[in-house]
Protein backbone atom coordinates (compact mmCIF):
# COMPACT_ATOMS: atom_id res chain seq x y z
CA UNK A 1 0.00 0.00 0.00
CA UNK A 2 1.39 3.40 -0.97
CA UNK A 3 1.18 5.15 2.39
CA UNK A 4 3.54 6.86 4.82
CA UNK A 5 3.42 4.89 8.08
CA UNK A 6 5.83 7.32 9.75
CA UNK A 7 2.98 9.82 9.92
CA UNK A 8 -0.08 9.54 12.15
CA UNK A 9 -2.50 12.10 10.79
CA UNK A 10 -5.49 11.65 13.11
CA UNK A 11 -5.34 11.79 16.91
CA UNK A 12 -7.64 13.26 19.58
CA UNK A 13 -7.05 14.36 23.17
CA UNK A 14 -9.08 15.12 26.29
CA UNK A 15 -10.09 18.42 24.65
CA UNK A 16 -12.74 16.64 22.56
CA UNK A 17 -14.54 15.46 25.74
CA UNK A 18 -14.54 11.77 24.76
CA UNK A 19 -10.80 10.99 24.71
CA UNK A 20 -8.11 11.09 27.39
CA UNK A 21 -4.59 12.39 27.69
CA UNK A 22 -2.81 15.69 27.18
CA UNK A 23 -1.43 16.78 23.82
CA UNK A 24 2.13 16.43 25.10
CA UNK A 25 1.51 12.78 26.01
CA UNK A 26 0.55 12.07 22.40
CA UNK A 27 3.68 13.77 21.12
CA UNK A 28 5.88 11.73 23.43
CA UNK A 29 4.10 8.53 22.41
CA UNK A 30 4.66 9.33 18.74
CA UNK A 31 8.36 9.99 19.30
CA UNK A 32 8.74 6.77 21.27
CA UNK A 33 7.24 4.84 18.34
CA UNK A 34 9.62 6.38 15.84
CA UNK A 35 7.07 8.53 14.02
CA UNK A 36 8.26 11.53 12.06
CA UNK A 37 4.93 13.35 11.99
CA UNK A 38 1.92 13.65 14.28
CA UNK A 39 -1.19 15.60 13.33
CA UNK A 40 -3.83 16.42 15.90
CA UNK A 41 -7.29 16.38 14.34
CA UNK A 42 -9.68 17.69 16.96
CA UNK A 43 -13.44 17.77 16.41
CA UNK A 44 -15.44 20.73 15.14
CA UNK A 45 -19.24 20.49 15.05
CA UNK A 46 -21.70 23.32 14.38
CA UNK A 47 -25.41 23.37 15.19
CA UNK A 48 -25.61 19.80 16.47
CA UNK A 49 -28.36 18.92 18.97
CA UNK A 50 -27.06 15.96 20.94
CA UNK A 51 -27.14 14.94 24.65
CA UNK A 52 -23.40 15.46 25.08
CA UNK A 53 -20.63 17.51 23.48
CA UNK A 54 -18.11 15.26 21.74
CA UNK A 55 -16.30 18.19 20.16
CA UNK A 56 -14.32 21.27 21.16
CA UNK A 57 -15.82 24.55 22.28
CA UNK A 58 -14.45 27.84 20.98
CA UNK A 59 -12.51 28.19 24.24
CA UNK A 60 -11.10 24.68 23.79
CA UNK A 61 -9.82 25.61 20.34
CA UNK A 62 -7.94 28.59 21.80
CA UNK A 63 -6.22 26.26 24.29
CA UNK A 64 -5.60 23.72 21.53
CA UNK A 65 -3.89 26.20 19.24
CA UNK A 66 -1.78 27.71 22.01
CA UNK A 67 -0.60 24.33 23.30
CA UNK A 68 0.11 23.13 19.79
CA UNK A 69 2.45 26.07 19.20
CA UNK A 70 4.23 25.44 22.51
CA UNK A 71 4.77 21.78 21.68
CA UNK A 72 6.23 22.71 18.31
CA UNK A 73 8.83 24.84 20.05
CA UNK A 74 9.71 22.08 22.52
CA UNK A 75 9.66 19.03 20.23
CA UNK A 76 9.96 20.49 16.74
CA UNK A 77 13.52 19.22 16.28
CA UNK A 78 12.36 15.63 16.85
CA UNK A 79 8.96 15.42 15.13
CA UNK A 80 6.67 17.53 12.97
CA UNK A 81 3.56 18.46 14.94
CA UNK A 82 0.51 19.37 12.89
CA UNK A 83 -2.52 21.23 14.20
CA UNK A 84 -5.59 20.10 12.31
CA UNK A 85 -9.35 19.92 12.62
CA UNK A 86 -11.86 17.17 11.89
CA UNK A 87 -14.90 18.98 10.55
CA UNK A 88 -18.18 17.22 11.15
CA UNK A 89 -20.36 18.26 8.25
CA UNK A 90 -23.76 19.79 8.95
CA UNK A 91 -25.53 20.84 5.71
CA UNK A 92 -27.43 23.57 7.57
CA UNK A 93 -24.28 25.18 8.99
CA UNK A 94 -21.97 25.63 6.00
CA UNK A 95 -21.45 29.41 6.47
CA UNK A 96 -20.68 28.93 10.19
CA UNK A 97 -18.21 26.13 9.40
CA UNK A 98 -16.44 28.18 6.76
CA UNK A 99 -16.25 31.21 9.04
CA UNK A 100 -14.73 29.16 11.84
CA UNK A 101 -12.13 27.53 9.60
CA UNK A 102 -10.86 30.99 8.62
CA UNK A 103 -10.00 31.82 12.24
CA UNK A 104 -6.90 29.64 12.39
CA UNK A 105 -4.21 28.24 10.09
CA UNK A 106 -4.68 24.47 9.77
CA UNK A 107 -2.12 21.86 8.79
CA UNK A 108 -4.93 19.47 7.90
CA UNK A 109 -8.68 19.79 7.50
CA UNK A 110 -10.30 16.40 7.88
CA UNK A 111 -13.88 15.79 6.81
CA UNK A 112 -16.37 13.50 8.51
CA UNK A 113 -20.13 13.19 9.02
CA UNK A 114 -21.12 11.90 12.44
CA UNK A 115 -24.53 13.36 13.22
CA UNK A 116 -27.63 12.52 11.18
CA UNK A 117 -30.71 14.64 11.74
CA UNK A 118 -34.22 13.20 12.17
CA UNK A 119 -37.04 15.61 13.05
CA UNK A 120 -34.75 18.20 14.59
CA UNK A 121 -32.66 15.76 16.63
CA UNK A 122 -29.21 14.47 15.77
CA UNK A 123 -28.05 10.85 16.11
CA UNK A 124 -24.48 9.61 15.96
CA UNK A 125 -24.08 7.24 13.01
CA UNK A 126 -20.87 5.70 14.36
CA UNK A 127 -22.17 5.06 17.88
CA UNK A 128 -22.96 1.69 19.43
CA UNK A 129 -25.48 3.20 21.85
CA UNK A 130 -29.07 2.09 21.69
CA UNK A 131 -30.46 5.64 21.72
CA UNK A 132 -28.62 6.22 18.43
CA UNK A 133 -29.02 2.85 16.73
CA UNK A 134 -32.78 2.41 17.29
CA UNK A 135 -33.96 5.70 15.72
CA UNK A 136 -31.52 5.34 12.84
CA UNK A 137 -32.67 1.76 12.24
CA UNK A 138 -36.32 2.77 12.26
CA UNK A 139 -35.57 5.57 9.84
CA UNK A 140 -34.14 2.94 7.48
CA UNK A 141 -30.61 1.58 7.34
CA UNK A 142 -30.34 1.77 3.56
CA UNK A 143 -31.73 5.31 3.59
CA UNK A 144 -29.32 6.50 6.28
CA UNK A 145 -26.35 5.03 4.42
CA UNK A 146 -27.45 6.61 1.14
CA UNK A 147 -27.96 9.99 2.82
CA UNK A 148 -24.59 9.64 4.52
CA UNK A 149 -22.74 9.22 1.23
CA UNK A 150 -24.71 11.90 -0.60
CA UNK A 151 -24.02 14.33 2.24
CA UNK A 152 -20.31 13.51 2.19
CA UNK A 153 -20.25 14.18 -1.54
CA UNK A 154 -21.83 17.59 -0.92
CA UNK A 155 -19.28 18.29 1.81
CA UNK A 156 -16.35 17.41 -0.45
CA UNK A 157 -17.63 19.97 -2.92
CA UNK A 158 -18.32 22.78 -0.44
CA UNK A 159 -15.61 22.59 2.23
CA UNK A 160 -11.85 23.23 1.96
CA UNK A 161 -11.06 19.78 3.35
CA UNK A 162 -7.80 18.01 2.55
CA UNK A 163 -8.56 14.51 3.91
CA UNK A 164 -11.71 12.38 4.09
CA UNK A 165 -11.91 10.44 7.36
CA UNK A 166 -13.24 6.91 8.11
CA UNK A 167 -15.34 6.79 4.94
CA UNK A 168 -17.30 3.57 5.53
CA UNK A 169 -17.80 3.73 9.31
CA UNK A 170 -21.48 4.68 8.98
CA UNK A 171 -23.73 2.47 11.16
CA UNK A 172 -20.71 0.29 11.89
CA UNK A 173 -22.45 -1.15 14.96
CA UNK A 174 -25.82 -1.83 13.34
CA UNK A 175 -26.45 -5.52 12.52
CA UNK A 176 -28.21 -4.71 9.23
CA UNK A 177 -25.54 -2.51 7.69
CA UNK A 178 -24.68 -3.51 4.14
CA UNK A 179 -23.56 -1.46 1.15
CA UNK A 180 -25.52 -2.12 -2.04
CA UNK A 181 -24.69 -1.30 -5.65
CA UNK A 182 -26.16 2.20 -5.35
CA UNK A 183 -23.96 2.91 -2.34
CA UNK A 184 -20.91 1.70 -4.25
CA UNK A 185 -21.73 4.15 -7.05
CA UNK A 186 -21.98 6.94 -4.49
CA UNK A 187 -18.55 6.05 -3.11
CA UNK A 188 -17.13 6.17 -6.64
CA UNK A 189 -18.62 9.64 -7.13
CA UNK A 190 -17.02 10.78 -3.88
CA UNK A 191 -13.63 9.51 -5.03
CA UNK A 192 -13.98 11.27 -8.37
CA UNK A 193 -14.78 14.55 -6.62
CA UNK A 194 -11.86 14.04 -4.23
CA UNK A 195 -9.45 13.40 -7.08
CA UNK A 196 -10.51 16.63 -8.77
CA UNK A 197 -9.77 18.55 -5.55
CA UNK A 198 -6.54 16.73 -4.78
CA UNK A 199 -8.07 15.43 -1.56
CA UNK A 200 -6.61 12.41 0.24
CA UNK A 201 -8.41 9.40 1.69
CA UNK A 202 -7.62 8.43 5.25
CA UNK A 203 -6.77 4.82 6.03
CA UNK A 204 -8.09 4.74 9.57
CA UNK A 205 -6.54 1.94 11.61
CA UNK A 206 -9.09 2.14 14.43
CA UNK A 207 -11.04 -0.24 12.22
CA UNK A 208 -8.71 -3.09 13.21
CA UNK A 209 -10.06 -2.77 16.76
CA UNK A 210 -13.69 -2.39 15.70
CA UNK A 211 -13.96 -4.98 12.92
CA UNK A 212 -10.56 -6.52 12.21
CA UNK A 213 -9.97 -4.36 9.13
CA UNK A 214 -9.10 -0.73 8.49
CA UNK A 215 -11.59 1.91 7.39
CA UNK A 216 -12.35 1.84 4.55
CA UNK A 217 -12.55 -1.84 3.65
CA UNK A 218 -10.00 -3.30 1.24
CA UNK A 219 -12.21 -3.31 -1.90
CA UNK A 220 -13.02 0.38 -1.36
CA UNK A 221 -9.35 1.15 -0.79
CA UNK A 222 -8.41 -0.61 -4.01
CA UNK A 223 -10.94 1.44 -5.95
CA UNK A 224 -9.55 4.65 -4.47
CA UNK A 225 -6.04 3.65 -5.50
CA UNK A 226 -7.22 2.75 -9.01
CA UNK A 227 -8.83 6.17 -9.34
CA UNK A 228 -5.66 7.93 -8.23
CA UNK A 229 -6.84 9.11 -4.81
CA UNK A 230 -3.83 9.58 -2.46
CA UNK A 231 -3.83 7.80 0.91
CA UNK A 232 -2.78 8.96 4.39
CA UNK A 233 -2.62 6.97 7.62
CA UNK A 234 -4.50 7.85 10.81
CA UNK A 235 -4.88 5.92 14.05
CA UNK A 236 -7.89 7.91 15.32
CA UNK A 237 -6.20 7.57 18.71
CA UNK A 238 -8.27 8.55 21.75
CA UNK A 239 -5.53 7.60 24.21
CA UNK A 240 -1.78 8.24 23.94
CA UNK A 241 -1.05 4.51 23.76
CA UNK A 242 -3.10 4.24 20.57
CA UNK A 243 -0.85 6.53 18.52
CA UNK A 244 0.34 4.68 15.42
CA UNK A 245 -1.71 1.60 16.34
CA UNK A 246 -1.71 -1.21 13.75
CA UNK A 247 0.43 0.80 11.33
CA UNK A 248 2.56 -2.31 10.78
CA UNK A 249 -0.45 -3.83 8.99
CA UNK A 250 -0.45 -1.10 6.35
CA UNK A 251 2.76 -2.14 4.63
Amino acid sequence: MLINTKSDGHVHTRLCHHASGEMEEYVRAAISKGLEELIFLEHLECGIHYPEDTWLSEEDFVVYQREGQRLRQVYGDRIFIGIGVEVGYNPKQVPAILDFLKQYPWDRVGLSFHYYEIKGHHYNVVSRRKFNLEPLGKHGVERVISDYFSTLLEAVSLLPATVLCHLDAVLRHHPEVQFNAAHQRQIREIFQAMREKGMALEVNTSGFSHRGEQYPAQPILEEAIALGVPLVAGSDAHRPGEVGRFFERLG
